[in-house]
């Protein structure tokens, strides 16, 4: 059975979340005693693994693909219980969204890791970043911290002494001697600072959208498996027979086969 596919705008506000729950079908079994997993994800090729999984799904099972436009509401509907799994995020992100949020997420498998880089309208080289330039980078704490290391790796800024790098803010950055301008916007946003900015983080997933690539286009590059890509339940569902069912789909060999034929991620199962 293929899943139905339900579409959900960029601009969707928590008002628009509660409806939603409050018309959504509840997971349950069909008169064949079929149980429905919604899964959510919010872009290719994340979508694409989400419906690769849904056709290895066990008897008893099938996946339902949500497509969500951001990566907070994603969260906000898996706390809620508007949907049973997400595939959006890797575990430093989940952890910050519980902490702010009194939530509990929990990652229950991680599927890929993926290559992030800077990326550039203007430069080839990133020693040739201009005095003063504008970098445009995550807003969300576990990204920038990555961001700012990737950086600090490449000598480009210095970070203070005893700062765990994957933690760092703009705030402490120690020695900045191009002058840099830092521009923190959402990660599905940043896309849109490309044409501007001197120099923009990006994740694959979304740099696509302009046709570039970590491996032809980026700047600087790194691939860190801390920030593997994971599957996400509820912490009360972590231990559950349909998460069980939802992880031996997300690791069979058609997901693997999605992920070996794309150049900017690799399997972390």
């Amino acid at each position: 059975m293929s899943p139905r596919r339900l579409t959900l705008a960029a601009a969707l506000t928590a008002a628009a979340v509660a409806v939603l729950a409050g018309c959504a079908p509840a997971s349950s079994g069909s008169g064949d005693d079929v149980q429905t997993l919604r899964v959510g994800a919010v872009t290719s090729p994340m979508t694409d693994i989400v419906e690769a999984a849904a056709d290895e799904i066990e008897d008893g099972y099938e996946i339902e693909l949500v497509e969500v436009a951001d990566y907070v509401t994603i969260n906000q509907m898996l706390a809620a219980g508007d949907i049973d799994a997400n595939f959006s995020q890797h575990e430093p992100y989940m952890q910050e969204f519980n902490a702010a949020n009194d939530a509990s997420l929990v990652a229950v498998q991680p599927i890929y890791n993926f290559t992030i880089a800077f990326y550039s309208k203007t430069v080839d080289d990133i020693e040739d970043l201009p005095q003063g330039a504008t970098v445009a980078i995550p807003n969300d704490a576990s990204n920038t911290g990555r961001a700012l290391k990737l950086l600090a790796d490449e000598g480009v800024v210095t970070l203070a002494e005893g700062v765990d790098p994957y933690a760092a803010t703009v705030d402490d950055i120690a020695e900045n001697p191009k002058g840099l301008e830092f521009l923190e916007l959402q990660i599905n946003q940043l896309n849109t600072a490309y044409d501007e900015a001197d120099l923009v983080f990006q994740w694959p997933s979304h740099i696509a959208a302009l046709g570039l690539t970590p491996q032809d286009d980026g700047l600087i590059t790194e691939l860190d498996d801390r920030f593997a890509l994971q599957l996400v339940v509820p912490d009360e569902e972590k231990d559950a027979a349909s998460t069980d069912a939802l992880v031996d789909a997300f690791t069979s060999d058609p997901v693997r086969e999605i992920i070996d034929g794309n150049e900017t991620i690799e399997t972390a199962f």
